[in-house]
């Protein structure tokens, strides 16, 4: 396999602190996002490498491992143990992710612990008929395995039958618009899970708010575990999203302020019409009650607009009412 310098990748430091490291991954990831070069398939692939690459330096065991031995390590399977390889054979498999998982089965299933333990450390257990030779793991314990009854310690009866395997779970970040997340949509998403290319159509709910995560079990695409999506919120020049406030700006002309005015502020798929007092202080933000994001629980936050005092384009009568005033508040 290629080694691929992940430090290059997000064209930070090996030093690079987690902040660092961080910040380098979300301008990156919104500089290549799929949604911005639409059928790229080369940007596709960049993006998926910059995913790649934060996965692994974002998560300090990994890194280390990273550090130690380079991008062939394999980070969902461990460091490719085999235990074929050291003439042991008849026991776990393959994952089908990339990565091999062993199991060890008691009770009937698989063999005693002890022998287990004896394959790597030199002897056999004791057999049915009392025979046998080398080192017996429950002699450590105060007792010996026999064929049928117990007596003592057996290493055994820690394990209450079978050693089950954990679930794979993989974890990437999503970046989603706030229209999105207010609204509620579909998005078909393609990443890289453990070197197989994979598109899998995500539901993404209505009010879900960022930092949350979106589990999908993986089977339906070929992956053995969960994947985890985390909420993260592309940056909206139309609003700003505080908890679950919603800032947004509206223009106003200087009669407006003066005299009072009614104006209509788009919000979302929404069209909220309000009320300017006359002589309002415009540097102050309005507060509509329960206009805000609305999140997965249904709790609502408030609206605040901030008032952007716009200068009108004067033909000649008007300017010379303008000067008129100007002269008059000197």
């Amino acid at each position: 396999m290629e080694y691929k310098d992940y430090y290059k990748i997000l064209g930070v430091d090996k030093k690079a602190s987690d902040a660092e490291i961080k910040k380098a991954f979300r301008t990156l990831a919104k500089k290549y996002h799929p949604d911005l070069h639409q059928g790229d398939k080369a940007n596709e692939e960049k993006f998926k490498e910059i995913n790649e690459a934060y996965e692994v330096l974002s998560d300090k065991d990994k890194r280390q491992k990273y550090d130690a031995f380079g991008s062939n390590y394999d980070f969902r399977g461990g460091q490719n143990f085999n235990p074929n390889d050291f003439g042991f054979g008849g026991f776990g498999g393959a994952n089908g992710n990339g990565g091999t998982y062993y199991r060890y089965e008691t009770n009937g299933s698989g063999g005693d612990f002890s022998d287990f333990f004896n394959m790597f450390f030199g002897g056999d257990s004791q057999s049915a008929s009392g025979k046998g030779s080398g080192f017996n793991i429950n002699d450590i314990f105060g007792g010996k395995a026999q064929s049928n009854k117990k007596s003592g310690f057996n290493i055994n009866d820690l394990f209450r039958g079978k050693a089950k395997k954990e679930r794979q779970r993989y974890n990437t970040e999503l970046y989603i618009t706030l229209d999105e997340a207010y609204k509620g949509s579909k998005r078909s998403v393609s990443l890289n899970v453990d070197g197989k290319n994979i598109s899998i159509n995500l539901n993404i709910p209505k009010g879900i708010t960022a930092g949350k995560s979106i589990k999908v079990a993986g089977e339906k695409w070929g992956v053995s575990g969960d994947i985890y999506f985390k909420i993260q919120f592309l940056k909206d020049s139309r609003y700003e999203l505080d908890g679950l406030d919603i800032k947004t700006s509206v223009d106003i002309y200087p009669w407006g302020a003066y005299f009072g005015c009614e104006r209509v502020v788009e919000v979302f798929d929404k069209k909220i019409k309000i009320k300017v007092p006359k002589g309002y202080d415009v540097s102050k933000l309005m507060r509509i009650k329960g206009k805000g994001f609305t999140d997965m629980k249904g709790a609502t936050g408030d609206l605040y607009i901030r008032f952007n005092m716009v200068n009108p384009k004067l033909d000649e009568e008007s300017e010379k009412l303008y000067r008129e005033l100007e002269e008059k508040y000197k």
